[in-house]
């Protein structure tokens, strides 16, 4: 899996996609930067998903 701060620049990278897509009017760039986003905020994510399980498994002593 990719690193947590590579999802975060592709999402910022999105976001900057979406917005010249509405500023030229493309709306094949505005759907690839909509897909873009939401695979970035899905693997952001579960990284929080992730650091739930670490937090409460390090809460209750639960090992893994």
């Amino acid at each position: 899996m990719e690193s947590r701060e590579r999802f975060v620049f592709q999402r910022m990278a999105a976001q900057l996609k979406r917005e010249t897509a509405l500023l030229t009017g493309d709306r094949l760039m505005a759907a690839e930067a909509r897909g873009e986003e939401a695979e970035a905020d899905l693997c952001l994510t579960w990284y929080e998903i992730m650091d739930t399980v670490r937090e409460i498994r390090l809460l209750y002593g639960v090992p893994g």
